[in-house]
């Protein structure tokens, strides 16, 4: 017979102790506390987001609401000025002086300006009704373009931006077939400009030129004249073809010493000199008066800033009144 297997013991497992429970629970008990933490934080956060988004709503709601009682503020100013002189605007009459800071509410302020948009070359005006360039404007641009020290070509750029067709209306221009090589692929809107910003779409025009450009140009209703009384210097020499009113500081204090208009369209037919052709081209692009203004209100709620513009217009067929045609949040 044979001997018997020897008996093995069996291993047994030992059981876990209250000291390794307590480990196991303290562990549960740590990332439970770090879950809830989490839990807290996020919906802090997100309240705090909610109290965010909130606050600038309120707050932007409320800088339109003090924008529309300066637009009020500005077109009581500018029918009075109106009522009391219908023939001329110019700076010296009080609605060009800045308003403020003033504080509306307590927390709230503000400051505004007016500028008239009038004083400006108005860039629709280059294309004539019908779809025509007005040669008269388009020589006075190509000027103002050369006093700046920008290439002329680009009169025939915009005129192309605006004017009807698909074929540029000279060798200068461009139209679709010079567009659609852009990166990305776009057409000429082939219809009056919204935003002097337009010209940036230009291909290879650029934001140097536009900034050189842009104090000088506006995007008006097409048929606005130039107000001599307001226009700056390069402006009103663009039309005269050659420099005179841009000059040293001769305007501004010509205009600073003249009792009203300066220059009244009797002081800018003289400059015209022995030119009388060019004059009778010029004469009905030019007046004493303007209807388009421009509002820039600084709106100041605790540390945040609103800056918002306003085109109004001023009927002088309604007894001067005054009423927004355009609100924007950029200046051009």
């Amino acid at each position: 017979m044979s001997a018997p297997a020897p008996h093995r013991a069996r291993r047994r497992t030992p059981c876990a102790g209250p000291r390794a429970q307590r480990g196991i629970a303290l562990l549960v008990a740590v990332l439970l506390v770090a879950l809830g933490t989490m839990l807290a934080a996020a919906i802090a956060y997100e309240n705090a987001m909610t109290a965010r988004r909130g606050m600038a709503t309120y707050a932007f709601d409320e800088a339109l609401l003090v924008q529309q009682g300066a637009e009020a503020l500005a077109a009581y100013g500018l029918r009075e000025v109106w009522r009391s002189d219908q023939q001329y605007t110019y700076g010296n009459q009080g609605w060009a002086k800045p308003y403020g800071p003033l504080e509306v509410v307590p927390g709230v302020m503000l400051e505004a300006s007016l500028e008239d948009m009038q004083g400006r070359f108005n860039l629709n005006n280059l294309v004539q009704q019908d779809g025509t360039p007005d040669k008269v404007q388009v020589a006075a641009f190509q000027q103002l373009l050369a006093l700046l020290k920008l290439e002329p070509k680009w009169a025939y750029f915009v005129v192309d931006w605006i004017s009807r067709g698909i074929q540029p209306s000279v060798p200068d221009g461009a139209k679709d077939s010079v567009y659609m090589g852009q990166s990305p692929p776009y057409r000429t809107p082939n219809r009056y400009i919204t935003s002097t910003s337009e010209l940036l779409a230009l291909p290879g025009f650029g934001a140097d030129r536009y900034k050189a450009l842009a104090p000088y140009i506006a995007a008006l209703p097409y048929g606005t004249t130039v107000n001599t009384c307001t226009a700056q210097g390069v402006v009103l020499d663009a039309f005269l073809g050659h420099t005179e009113f841009a000059t040293g500081e001769t305007l501004a204090q010509n205009r600073q010493s003249a009792p009203g208009c300066f220059p009244k369209l009797a002081d800018y037919q003289v400059a015209f000199g022995s030119n009388p052709q060019l004059w009778a081209g010029v004469k009905g692009k030019v007046g004493n008066s303007s209807r388009y203004f421009r509002l820039s209100s600084l709106i100041t709620i605790g540390s945040v800033e609103f800056n918002l513009y306003s085109l109004l217009y001023q009927d002088g067929q309604n007894a001067g009144g005054v009423r927004p045609i355009l609100r924007s949040f950029t200046r051009d």
